[in-house]
């Protein structure tokens, strides 16, 4: 994010050096005018409009919501390209104040201040939709399903796991997302060994998030050690796109099966009295392998068994749909041997809080803010991620 206002350096006639607040130069009006008009280009918002006039068009026809599942992705198809336009229209508000309150200074309408103002709400919308442009995968604008699960080091990183939990539930709820927890199994003493939730409604869950699959790892003075020793402990994050009804999977019948179980927890008390909570077992066959795999998913989200099970079959298709998107990922790497090539699973991220450090080691971007961090405010981490590692459109 460019900064407002900084301590420049400004030599006088006499040789001496002080230090002065400015306001913005023309050079930063006009970069912001520049980008502003490339956005309108890149994001081609003429034919969007166009576009959605056509497709808003259509949910207007009187059997509309006879088919409720079909208007429902026609509803989101037409919110989805809005949400493009009115962030442009916000963009090229924000510019042509940034203009005006420019030229209102010279004339001593308005403030240095004022127009400072206006330049850091000009500033953060372009940055945050040139950061959206980037997320131009067919999976990005989707829901996600979120799997954490503990490292070997018992109480301390099922704690740490915990915490993972929460600080994703806060950036979750502070970005617009419901969350939905579909299994979780505690820990022994405290946190969790296990949690797979699924993050939905806002925008963009799957392309922000996908930035934190790997391991996580903790350096802290541990609560749950009589010594008072400084441990270090893991926990692996696993995030893939949540598919809907636009998204084909195949899942062959004869590799599929069910048990369902009593399940506790997240329900209620009432959830313990039945056999509500379902288990699918399904054998995967790597197709260039060949090797199988047993993907196991439980599902305790209600207290309806049929609802389960069709919730874990969703999740199933997620899996499936994510490890097809995870080949064509590698295949494209291999294809592009001029750009760093991605590890899933690996250790991406340490969370050092006697030095009261953060540390994404795929970007070395870096913050003293573990507070902020652990309250949901990684938005940083995921926008030097961006950048570090963009993605073309697709063929």
């Amino acid at each position: 994010m460019a900064l407002l206002l900084g301590k420049q350096l400004l030599p006088l006639w006499l040789g001496i050096a002080i230090y002065s607040v400015r306001m913005i130069t023309q050079d930063q009006l006009k970069d912001v005018l520049d980008r502003a008009d490339k956005l309108k280009h890149y994001l081609k918002i003429d034919e969007r409009q166009i576009e959605f006039e056509e497709e808003d068009l259509r949910t207007q026809a009187p059997d509309f919501w006879d088919d409720p599942k079909r208007a429902q992705l026609q509803m989101k198809k037409v919110k989805g390209i809005k949400r493009w336009l009115d962030g442009y229209k916000e963009v090229r508000t924000y510019a042509d104040e940034l203009q005006l309150a420019f030229d209102f200074f010279h004339e001593e309408m308005v403030s240095e201040e004022e127009v400072d103002e206006d330049y850091r709400k000009a500033i953060t919308a372009i940055e945050d939709l040139e950061l959206k442009n980037m997320l131009r995968q067919k999976e990005d604008p989707m829901d996600c399903v979120l799997k954490i699960n503990s490292g070997a080091g018992g109480t301390e990183s099922q704690d740490w796991a915990s915490m993972l939990m929460r600080m994703y539930m806060r950036w979750a709820e502070a970005h617009g997302h419901k969350v939905t927890v579909s299994n979780l199994q505690d820990g022994d003493e405290a946190g969790i060994k296990s949690v797979t939730m699924e993050i939905e409604g806002g925008e963009y869950a799957y392309g922000f998030l996908k930035s934190e699959n790997g391991v996580h790892r903790l350096v802290r003075v541990s609560p749950f050690n009589a010594q008072g020793k400084r441990m270090t402990s893991f926990a692996s994050v696993f995030v893939s796109p949540l598919v809907d009804d636009t998204i084909e999977v195949y899942v062959d019948p004869a590799k599929l099966s069910w048990d369902t179980f009593r399940s506790s927890g997240a329900g209620g008390q009432n959830v313990n009295k039945v056999e509500s909570g379902v288990r699918l077992r399904y054998w995967y066959t790597d197709p260039d392998t060949g090797e199988e795999e047993e993907i196991l998913i439980e599902n305790t989200e209600t207290r309806d068994q049929p609802k389960n099970k069709e919730r874990a079959m969703t999740l199933l298709k997620s899996q499936l749909y994510d490890r097809a998107m995870k080949k064509r990922l590698e295949a494209q790497a291999k294809i592009e041997a001029g750009k760093k090539k991605i590890e899933w699973g690996s250790q991406i991220r340490s969370y050092v809080f006697d030095d009261r450090r953060v540390k994404d080691h795929r970007t070395n971007y870096q913050t003293t803010d573990v507070d902020g961090v652990m309250d949901g405010k990684i938005d940083g981490f995921i926008k030097a991620y961006l950048m570090e590692f963009p993605v073309t459109d697709e063929e």
